[in-house]
C-alpha cells in the first residue's frame, strides 16, 4: 500500500497517522481518531517485507504521535529563554525520537518472531508502553490508554491499571483493522463487546456527598514561572496565598501549590506566624523547598497545624531527569548543563521515607509531588486505607497548552486506580477536587488566581489494582504473545 509511493512520502504519511493517534490525548480528546490511526498502522503492517521496515514504520508513526503528544516540552525551556531557550527544540526531537524507539522495537520484533501478524504488534506496543513506563526512572506520559480517561472505559483502570487500558485501546484498533478483512465478523464482535463493557463500567451518577465531609480549600495563587522565585515578586504571591487562605468561613483544611514558599523551610520554620494565622487553626499543607545538615536540597511537601507546629513531612522521592537533578550533575554542571528547577548543578536529592503521612482532623493522606502522580505503580498506600490522595504541583511550568491538561488526566486515573478521592492543587491551575472515580467535583482553571473550597468526597472499597498492581496485565500480555508465536502462520495468512 505504502510502496508506491515516494520514500518522503510513506515517512510522512507515517508521521500524519501518528498524530492523528496522539489527537486521543487531553485537551483534545479524540479518542475514535487515536484508534483509526492505529488501525491504519495495523493495517501497513500486513504488508511489510522485512524487521527492518516494520521497525521503520513504527518508529516513523511513534514519532509523529510522541512529537504532537509531547509538544509541550518545550515550555519549561522557554521560562529562562534566555539560558535554556536554546535546548527547547533538541528537548522535542530527543524525547520524540526516543519514546518512538520503544515502538520501533515492538515492530522489529513483530515483523521478526510473527510475520504480518497484526495481533503480534498490537500485544508488543503494550509491552513497550509498559517498558517505557520503567526504564531510565520511567516516562508513562501520553500512554495509548491514556486517551479513555474522559470515557467510561477508564473504571477498567481500578481492575488493571494504565496498562490494561492501553490494551483496550490495542484491541480496539485490532478489532477496526480486522474488518477491513474477510474476518470482519471477529473485529465487528470485539468492538460490541468492547461497548458492552464501557456500559458495564458506566460509574453512574456522583454519590451525595456526606454532610459532615470535611470542606477543604484549594489556594492556587497563579505565579508565573519566570517570576516566582523573583526577589522583586516572591513576597506578593506569598501575600497572596496567605489573603487567599484566610478569607470567608474556616475549612478543615487548606493545601498550597507545590513550592508554594519561595524560601527555604529552613529560612522559615522559626516564624510561621503569618502562615498560622491565615490558617486560623485549621491543618496547611504546603509545598517548600528544604536542606538537610548535609546540605542536601529537598522538593518537599510540609503538613503545618494549629500554632504554626510542623507534623509531617514528606520528601519528593521521585525526581525529574535533567529537571530536578542532573545524571553526573558536578560534572556536567562544569560545562553550564543545570537542572530547570534549581540552580545547584547536582540538584535535589530524593526522599527515603514513603507516605502516608496524616493531616490533623483529617486522616491519612498519599503524598505526591507534581512528576510522582505520573507513575501509577509507584503510588504507596501502606497497611491502612487513607482518606485521599493529596497531589501538589507547579504546572506553570507546562505552559498554558497541552501539559495541563494531560497531567490532570493522569491524576484522574490515579484516583480511580486507588478508589480515593484526589485533592489537586496547582500553582498556574489546573487545580482539582477529583472523587474516587475520577470525576472532577470542583476546579479552578488554568491561569487564575483564587481559592476554591470543596467538600472532600468519599473513599470507595479498594479495588483489584491497590492489591495486584501491573502483574496480571503483564502475565496474561506475556501469555498473548506466546500463543501469538505459536500460532504466528495462522495470524499471517
Amino acid at each position: 500500500m505504502l510502496d508506491n509511493l515516494p520514500r518522503w512520502a510513506r515517512f510522512g504519511v507515517l508521521f500524519a497517522l501518528g498524530v492523528g493517534a496522539a489527537l486521543g490525548q487531553a485537551p483534545l480528546d479524540l479518542w475514535p481518531a487515536a484508534i483509526a490511526a492505529l488501525a491504519l498502522l495495523l493495517v501497513l503492517h500486513r504488508d511489510v517485507a522485512s524487521p527492518r521496515i516494520a521497525a521503520g514504520r513504527v518508529w516513523f508513526f511513534g514519532l509523529g504521535y510522541f512529537a504532537f503528544a509531547l509538544r509541550w516540552i518545550v515550555e519549561p525551556f522557554l521560562v529562562d529563554a534566555a539560558r535554556h531557550g536554546w535546548m527547547a527544540p533538541f528537548a522535542l526531537i530527543f524525547m520524540a525520537c526516543g519514546a518512538a524507539l520503544f515502538w520501533a522495537v515492538a515492530g522489529w520484533i513483530a515483523s521478526r518472531i510473527a510475520p504480518r501478524s497484526q495481533l503480534m504488534l498490537a500485544l508488543l506496543l503494550v509491552a513497550a508502553e509498559m517498558t517505557r513506563s520503567l526504564v531510565l526512572t520511567g516516562f508513562p506520559w501520553a500512554l495509548l490508554g491514556h486517551i479513555w480517561v474522559p470515557t467510561w472505559m477508564a473504571q477498567a483502570s481500578a481492575i488493571g491499571g494504565p496498562h490494561l487500558l492501553t490494551g483496550v485501546t490495542l484491541v480496539a484498533a485490532l478489532a477496526v483493522a480486522r474488518i477491513a478483512r474477510p474476518a470482519w465478523r471477529s473485529g465487528a464482535a470485539a468492538l460490541l463487546a468492547l461497548l458492552l463493557v464501557a456500559i458495564l463500567l458506566r460509574p453512574g451518577a456522583a454519590p451525595q456527598i456526606a454532610v459532615d465531609a470535611p470542606m477543604v480549600r484549594l489556594v492556587q495563587p497563579n505565579a508565573p514561572q519566570h517570576q516566582k522565585w523573583d526577589a522583586v515578586y516572591r513576597d506578593q504571591f506569598v501575600n497572596r496565598l496567605l489573603e487567599l487562605s484566610g478569607q470567608g468561613d474556616r475549612p478543615d483544611l487548606i493545601v498550597w501549590p507545590e513550592t508554594a514558599v519561595p524560601y527555604l523551610l529552613n529560612e522559615v520554620i522559626d516564624d510561621l506566624r503569618p502562615l498560622d494565622e491565615a490558617a486560623r487553626g485549621a491543618p496547611l499543607v504546603f509545598g517548600v523547598q528544604r536542606v538537610d545538615d548535609a546540605g542536601r536540597f529537598y522538593n518537599a511537601l510540609v503538613v503545618m497545624a494549629q500554632g504554626g507546629r510542623i507534623t509531617a513531612t514528606y520528601d519528593k522521592q521521585h525526581l525529574v531527569p535533567f529537571g530536578e537533578y542532573i545524571p553526573f550533575g558536578d560534572l556536567l554542571g562544569r560545562f553550564g548543563i543545570r537542572g530547570l528547577a534549581v540552580a545547584d548543578g547536582g540538584g535535589f536529592a530524593a526522599g527515603t521515607l514513603p507516605g502516608p503521612i496524616a493531616i490533623p482532623g483529617i486522616g491519612l493522606a498519599v503524598p505526591l509531588i507534581c512528576y510522582e502522580g505520573i507513575f501509577a505503580e509507584e503510588i504507596v498506600a501502606g497497611p491502612d486505607r487513607p482518606r485521599l490522595l493529596l497531589l501538589i504541583t507547579n504546572d506553570g511550568w507546562f505552559g498554558q497548552a497541552a501539559g495541563p491538561h494531560q497531567h490532570l488526566a493522569q491524576a484522574r486515573l490515579r484516583a480511580i486506580e486507588q478508589g480515593l478521592p484526589m485533592v489537586r492543587v496547582g500553582n498556574t491551575g489546573i487545580s482539582a477536587m477529583i472523587d474516587a472515580q475520577g470525576r472532577i467535583t470542583a476546579a479552578l482553571p488554568l491561569g487564575v488566581d483564587g481559592a476554591l473550597d470543596a467538600p472532600l468526597p468519599a473513599v470507595r472499597a479498594a479495588p483489584v489494582y491497590t492489591a495486584l498492581g501491573d502483574w496480571p496485565v503483564g502475565l496474561l500480555l506475556l501469555l498473548g504473545i506466546a500463543i501469538c508465536a505459536i500460532n504466528r502462520k495462522r495470524d499471517s495468512d
